[in-house]
Parts: structure tokens; C-alpha cells; sequence
């Protein structure tokens, strides 16, 4: 039997940057008394030196937060557009550890905290290491280069913006669902195409037994859910595989559709990210990338971002072919990058 494509989607994940950019109801301004709840749990950690990747919601209480922010991450992120930020942590007046400590405790009520990285980071650091982006095996996000639309290895992604660059490295956003309607309504043809398999190069960190890339289709539509995985760069390394399939002139069409509706003004959103914000991305409907930056040249000033990746204990179910990237697909314990040897830890500093 041919295969037949989902309908359109008309889920609130599929929307469309201008009208999104004219309303304000995706900002969660903290107040004081928040912040307060916050600090409260955070700067006693931070005191005692706890080992913050080992840190646990119940280690963590927020009294009034937690049922608030969990609420709007199920409602907004998981089930609603695909995005929230959260403003006002008062990371000026922080030390890197009580930011760190804070950040994690915030995501310890939302998930499970994932490898991002072979290391075994469940705390990332987000800056220019000063690496070559056309080494196979760096990752984007560690230059200062655009990192291109993507998804990450886990159900939701936070950014704790702690400094920004001279200029550039503004956050955008874009609906892969959106770019799934488009694709029905202009080239159906090439969408089917994204439903099958291809191969993605995981830039030499391969987990026991795995092959160097996974093979898992950019759209998969499973028990009602359309759900996306996607990077470009690492779809188009991944063909120094030998053994990889190669990618046909028709499937090279439908990525470069893709990524032209990425591109596309009508579609995308930018943000400007403040010290203190907060942003929480679902990666299952939504697309992220950075815009290329130039740093100051002072270290202490440079543009420094933390991240999580978190397995979301609400999330949606996921085909079992995630399971080549994920690991597993069972919900609140998948995602992230595990390989032989990694270690879970949280480290003060890029590494």
C-alpha cells in the first residue's frame, strides 16, 4: 500500500512567526516572591557545594512555582505553541555555581536531566570554544558560527542566557509543524519523502554496539502525534559513511524545501535573549538555531548560555525508531548521549 500522509495540522505548534512575534503570552514574567522561592531552595546547595547533577526535585521545593511552571511547560511547551520563556532570574547577582544550581533545581520539576554530550553533561555550556565548525566531529554550538535550524536529542531544551555577545547569537524559533503544512500544500510528493528513514551522523559519539550514524525519518506520525527530528549538517556528514544510504536528487530536493521554509520570513521567529531568561523549547514541534555572533573580547563579558536537555515526564509517545537516538522511548527516561565510559556530572565550566 502507498503510503498516505497525515492531514494538516491545526494544533496550536502550528503557527507562524509575525503573528507569534505580536503576542506576549509565550513570556512568564517571575515575581519576587518567585524568585524568592527560588533562591531559598538554590543558595543552600550552592553553600554546601551539593553535586548538582545528582540534584532532585524534592531536594528542590518550590512552594508556589512548581505547580506553575509545570502547568504552563504541559499546557504551552508539550500540548500548546512549543515554547515558553521565563524571565527574571537574577543571575548578576549570582555566582556561576548558585546559577547552575538554580537552573537545574528549576528543571528537576519539569524532567529528567540528559546526557548532552559523550562526557555525560547534563549541564551544558553554551559558548565559542574557538573550534573549527568543519571538523566532523565538533559540534556547532561550541563556535561562534549560525548553528542552522535543528532539534536536540531530548523531549525539551532549556537555555539560561547568563551573558550575551557584542552582538548577534539572537534565538530563533520555527514550527515544524508549520513547515509540515507547507510541504502538504506545496510539494506532498517530497514530504512523503521526509517519512522515511535517513541517515544522521552523530559526529563521533556513537553509543556501545551503534552504528556512527542513526537512520530515523525527519516527520514520523505516530498514535496521532507529528513529531519531528532534524539537522542538516549532520544529515549531509553523515555521507562519509560508507556503509550510510545515500541520499537520492528527490530526498535532496525535500531538505532544501525544508530548509527554505526554515528560512522563510513568514515563518521563523527571532528573540533576544536578556541575562536571566529562561527558554524551554519542545523538540518535537519546534526548530531552534542562533544567529552568528561576535563576542567581546574580555572572557569575563562573553556571550555564555547553560542548557538542559530533559526527558519531560508528561511528554507525548515516540515511534520506536527514536529509540536508535534516544536509547529507549519510554516516557521520562529518554533522550541524550550515552556512550562507554560516560559519566553523569555537571560541570562549573565549558569542558
Amino acid at each position: 500500500m502507498s503510503f498516505e500522509l497525515p492531514p494538516e495540522q491545526t494544533c496550536a505548534a502550528a503557527w507562524y512567526g509575525p503573528e507569534m512575534a505580536k503576542r506576549s503570552d509565550w513570556l512568564m514574567q517571575l515575581d519576587p516572591s518567585e524568585v524568592a522561592e527560588i533562591e531559598a531552595a538554590a543558595k543552600p546547595l550552592a553553600a554546601r557545594e551539593a553535586d548538582i547533577a545528582a540534584i532532585t526535585a524534592q531536594d528542590f521545593p518550590l512552594p508556589t512555582l512548581a505547580t506553575r511552571l509545570k502547568a504552563r511547560v504541559r499546557d504551552e511547551v508539550l500540548n500548546g505553541r512549543g515554547f515558553l520563556l521565563m524571565r527574571g532570574l537574577p543571575v548578576e547577582r549570582w555566582s556561576m555555581r548558585e546559577a547552575a544550581t538554580a537552573f537545574f533545581g528549576l528543571g528537576c520539576h519539569l524532567g529528567s536531566a540528559r546526557s548532552q554530550n559523550g562526557k555525560g553533561h547534563v549541564l551544558g555550556h553554551v559558548q565559542d570554544l574557538g573550534l573549527d565548525v568543519k571538523d566532523p566531529n565538533v559540534r556547532i554550538y561550541q563556535t561562534h558560527e549560525r548553528q542552522t535550524y535543528h532539534t536536540d536529542s531530548c523531549d525539551v531544551v532549556g537555555l539560561l542566557c547568563l551573558k550575551t555577545a557584542r552582538s548577534g547569537g539572537l534565538s530563533a524559533l520555527v514550527s515544524s509543524t508549520t513547515i509540515f503544512n507547507e510541504m502538504h500544500r506545496q510539494r506532498p510528493d517530497l514530504l512523503k519523502l521526509l517519512f522515511e528513514p535517513l541517515a544522521t551522523d552523530r559526529r563521533g559519539e556513537v553509543p556501545e554496539g551503534r552504528k556512527p550514524y542513526f537512520e530515523v525519518p525527519v516527520f514520523s506520525w505516530h498514535k496521532g502525534f507529528l513529531t519531528a527530528i532534524y539537522q542538516r549538517q549532520y544529515i549531509d556528514s553523515a555521507q562519509r559513511f560508507a556503509d550510510a544510504p545515500r541520499l537520492s536528487p528527490a530526498q535532496i530536493e525535500a531538505l532544501d524545501l525544508f530548509d527554505a521554509l526554515t528560512n522563510d520570513a513568514r515563518l521563523h521567529l527571532f528573540m533576544e535573549f536578556k541575562p536571566g531568561d529562561v527558554q524551554l523549547v519542545h523538540n518535537h514541534t519546534m526548530l531552534h538555531d542562533r544567529t552568528s555572533f561576535v563576542d567581546w573580547p574580555e572572557p569575563e563579558r562573553r556571550r555564555h548560555l547553560l542548557r538542559l536537555w530533559l526527558a519531560a515526564s508528561e511528554a507525548r509517545p515516540l515511534p520506536e525508531t527514536f529509540a536508535q537516538r534516544y536509547g529507549t522511548v519510554t516516557v521520562g527516561d529518554r533522550g541524550g548521549i550515552i556512550v562507554r565510559g560516560t559519566r553523569l556530572q555537571a560541570p562549573l565550566e565549558a569542558a
